[in-house]
Formats: structure tokens, sequence, C-alpha cells
């Protein structure tokens, strides 16, 4: 493992493990007298890909396709199970998924050729499925709000997800899509507590900027809902009521979980981070996963992937059912996306 300092500001790993598709691994060694190496600055790296919608059939996903503006997320949450998707494009699933971001310069006009395409059937995008698309290069480079603003012209139904205030800059957009049922915004919320956030998810809104944005949402007409993602055993899974009753306080329309999963490398960086942030927990947090797991850190398998299975699994479930209910969110009516409202735009049509 390519040795750095155990903790750098700002970041969530503390280490570039081994790419898993590499025989060769590059360890730097101290100079000059020097133990650490300084913390790195983030690279931003263009994407010249030809086609921006990807299809999944995970039968434990609730959409079929996505796109994702972003490779790699500033955001550097600890925990986060995207982190090897950045080994294939020949990088490292720890600093580097947080310090070399790829950027999809031309999602916007990607995006819409491909609703444009005749083959095109109107559904349900999810924006995104992988990184978060209000990380913070997206202040500047307004990517997202892009193709959002492609998404509203089109009227097509989009699901967001994100940890970061920087949704609500974008709410005149998903005014118009919320005219029309096509627009949900997901705010993951996995703490309360800003000290612990501030180290788990480095470089995300704090928990009260979290909420503030469920509230600009809510007050705007957008449906917005709250996920705990991820619900960690012994670390923040005592805190799912709270969550729930103050998401609902702000407005949101209801509320889920996912069980923490520690894919790959994802494992060892996590533990790493327990060594530096909570180590007195750190045994009892990985067992826990372990049981919940088959044994193991990680279970890929349909069906038990996002919740689990074993004892932890059901108490962690029996929890949510109890804390959704007691948070308000059983008297709210059902809540579906429509592509009733989608349309091509005139300019379009004229090309086929």
């Amino acid at each position: 493992m390519n040795t750095l300092s155990p903790s750098h500001p700002g970041r969530g790993a503390a280490t570039n493990p081994k790419n898993r598709f590499e025989r060769l691994e590059f360890v730097p060694e101290p100079q000059d007298g020097e133990e650490e190496e300084p913390s790195p600055r983030t690279q931003f790296i263009e994407d010249d890909t030809q086609s921006i919608l990807t299809r999944n059939d995970s039968p434990d996903v609730p959409f079929t396709y996505s796109f994702n503006p972003y490779r790699g997320c500033e955001h550097g949450c600890a925990y986060c199970f995207a982190r090897p998707t950045h080994e294939y494009l020949g990088f490292s699933a720890g600093l580097d998924f947080e310090t070399k971001i790829v950027v999809k310069v031309r999602a916007p006009e990607l995006l819409r050729k491909e609703l444009s395409s005749p083959k095109w059937k109107p559904q349900t995008i999810a924006l995104s499925g992988v990184t978060d698309c209000y990380q913070p290069i997206e202040r500047k480079l307004e990517l997202t709000r892009r193709c959002v603003a492609v998404l509203a012209e089109f009227r097509n139904p989009v699901s967001v997800i994100t940890k970061n205030h920087l949704v609500t800059r974008d709410l005149d957009l998903y005014r118009e899509l919320a005219a029309h049922q096509a627009v949900r915004i997901n705010i993951s919320i996995t703490t309360l507590d800003a000290r612990l956030a501030k180290k788990l998810e480095p470089r995300a809104s704090p928990p009260l900027r979290r909420l503030r944005a469920v509230e600009q949402l809510a007050e705007a007409g957008v449906p917005v809902c709250v996920l705990m993602a991820p619900c960690i055993p012994g670390l923040n899974d005592h805190e799912m009521l709270n969550i729930f009753t103050a998401a609902a306080n702000a407005g949101a329309r209801d509320a889920g979980f996912t069980a923490l999963r520690l894919p790959g490398a994802v494992a060892g960086i996590f533990a790493q981070w327990l060594d530096t942030h909570a180590p007195d927990k750190k045994e009892k947090i990985l067992n826990r996963v372990r049981e919940m797991r088959g044994g193991k850190l990680n279970d890929p398998r349909f069906g038990s992937r996002m919740r689990g299975a074993g004892f932890y699994a059901e108490q962690m479930a029996a929890m949510y059912k109890v804390a959704w209910k007691a948070a308000g969110f059983a008297g709210n009516a059902g809540f579906q996306l429509s592509a009733a409202g989608f349309r091509a735009p005139r300019e379009q049509l004229q090309l086929f």
C-alpha cells in the first residue's frame, strides 16, 4: 500500500491502495528526512466520452438509466461504495478517487442527443447513480445544471441524489420539472453530528445545510426525500430516528436507508479511517458488518447487498420501520414520477 500520512485535512482516504487491475505498485520513499507526503491537490481531467446514459438491470436498484457528469468525487466519503470504479480508469480507489476527478465536459450535449433519439422511451433517469453530481467543482463548471436544463426542456423525469446544499441553486429548473411530476430529490444525511460528518464526509455539506436544502426544496414544491446512506452499525445507526424526525420537520416526504457495504478496496480504506477517527469502535463496527455480510465485509449478491442479512440486518430493518412511522411518514401519500409530460423540442423533431 502507498503509505501517506494517517490523515489528510479534507480527505476521507489516507492512502492509495494498489489498483486491483495493476501488477505494479508505486510506493514513494521519504525524502530529506520527511516522513509524510503533502496533502494532494485535486486534479480535473477532461473525459471525451461519446455517450452519457448508462443502463443497468440490477433488480435492487429502482431505475434502469442513470448518468454521472463526474467520475470520482471530491466529497471524499470514507465509506463510498463507488471508490472501486476509479480502478477501471487506471487510478486508485483511495486518494485518487477524491483528487483525480474525471469531468464529462460534453455531458449536456450528449444527454440532449440521446433524449432526442426516436429510440428513447421516456422514463425516469437517475442523477447520479455513482458519484455526487453536486460535488464542489459543479459550482464552477455547472455541468449538472446544464444537464438538468435539458431534462426540464424535454420534461423527462429525474431522480437526483446528493449530499450537497448546492442542489438548491437549481430550484428554478426543479420547479419546472415538479409541475409535471417529473422530479424527486433525495438528500443523503448520514448523521446530525457535524463533527462526525466532517471526518466521515469531509467535503460534503454539513448536516444542518443538508436539512436546510430539504426545507428550501419542500417550500418550492419540489418533492424531497432523505436517505440515511449508509447506516453504519455501531457508528451512526442510533441516529436513525433523530435523522428521520429532523427530515420530516424540514418537509421531506419520505425517508429510506441502505446498510454499509464495503466492496473491494473500500474495506481497507474504511478500516484505516476507523483506526484514525474511531479506534475504540473499530472492531465492534467491522464485526457487525461481517455478521450482516455472511462473515465477510461485503456481500455483492442482489437482494442482500443493500440491506444485509442476519440479526443486525433484521434489527436495522425493524428500527427503520419504527423510525419511519414515528417520524410521521406513514401518513404521506406515495409519490410516483411521471413521463406523461415528455416532449421533444420542435427543432429536434424536425431532424427526423
